[in-house]
C-alpha cells in the first residue's frame, strides 16, 4: 500500500512496489496521503514515486469486471482522486521510474510536473487499443495537460512514449537516470515549498476550472 513520507519540507508518497493499479483501497490510502499534505501547515510540496518496474499500470480492470454494479462509483472515486490531485494547494511532482500506464499515466498529468527515466520505461494512454473509451472526465484532464498535438496523438493511438520521447512531446518536464528520477524529482518540489497555500489553491482551481468540473460531475461520470 502507499506510504507517505515526509523529507524537510518535501512529501514523498510511495504508491508501492506492485502494478500499483486503482483499487479501491489503495485508491483511499492515496487519498488520505493528499489529505494529510493539504491540511498541513507551513511550506510543503509533494513528490509521487514508486519503487519497481511500475510507477502505475491504472486502473484495477479485475476488481472492476469483479465489481461490475460499482461501476460509476468507482469511476466517480478515480476522477475525485484526479480532482484533488490537480487542485492540491501544494506543487506536485510526479517521478515515474517505471511504466505509466492509462489512469496511471492521467494520474501523472495531475501532478504540476513530471520527471521520467530515460532509458527504460513507457509512458502511454493504451485506451483506443483496449477498447476503452474515456470519460468525459479523463478527456478533459488529457487536454488540459497536452499540446493539441500530443493529446490527439497519445489518446487516438496509443502510443507508448520511452522517457526522451515523452520529453520531445511535453509531456514529462525531465528525462532523467534511474538514480537520478526521484532525486531530481525531490529537488524541483522542494525548490516550490514555499508556494504552498491558497495563492496557489486558488491559481489551479480557475487554471483547471473546465477539466476540474468534468472530473467532479458525478450525474453523469460515464459520459
Amino acid at each position: 500500500m502507499p506510504v507517505l513520507d515526509r523529507q524537510d519540507d518535501v512529501y514523498v508518497l510511495d504508491l508501492g512496489d506492485g502494478e500499483n493499479r486503482f483499487h479501491p483501497g489503495w485508491i483511499a490510502a492515496v487519498d488520505a496521503a493528499l489529505e494529510e499534505v493539504e491540511k498541513a501547515d507551513g511550506p510543503r510540496a509533494l513528490v509521487t514515486a514508486a519503487t519497481g518496474k511500475f510507477y502505475s499500470n491504472g486502473l484495477d480492470l479485475d476488481w472492476l469486471f469483479a465489481h461490475a454494479d460499482q461501476h460509476a462509483d468507482y469511476v466517480v472515486s478515480v476522477h475525485a482522486l484526479f480532482a484533488r490531485l490537480l487542485s492540491l494547494p501544494v506543487v506536485t511532482v510526479a517521478a515515474l521510474q517505471g511504466h505509466t500506464f492509462a489512469a496511471g499515466a492521467m494520474f501523472s498529468l495531475a501532478h504540476d510536473f513530471r520527471v521520467m527515466r530515460a532509458d527504460r520505461g513507457f509512458w502511454c494512454l493504451p485506451e483506443a487499443d483496449i477498447n476503452i473509451p474515456f470519460t468525459p472526465g479523463m478527456s478533459a484532464l488529457i487536454q488540459s495537460r497536452l499540446t493539441p498535438r500530443t493529446a490527439h496523438e497519445a489518446m487516438v493511438t496509443a502510443r507508448r512514449y520511452g522517457g526522451h520521447d515523452a520529453l520531445a512531446a511535453d509531456i514529462v518536464d525531465h528525462a532523467a537516470d534511474e538514480d537520478a528520477v526521484r532525486t531530481t524529482a525531490v529537488g524541483i518540489a522542494r525548490a516550490q515549498a514555499a508556494k504552498a497555500g491558497d495563492t496557489l489553491a486558488t491559481i489551479k482551481a480557475r487554471m483547471y476550472a473546465p477539466a476540474l468540473a468534468a472530473l467532479r460531475d458525478t450525474a453523469d461520470p460515464l459520459g
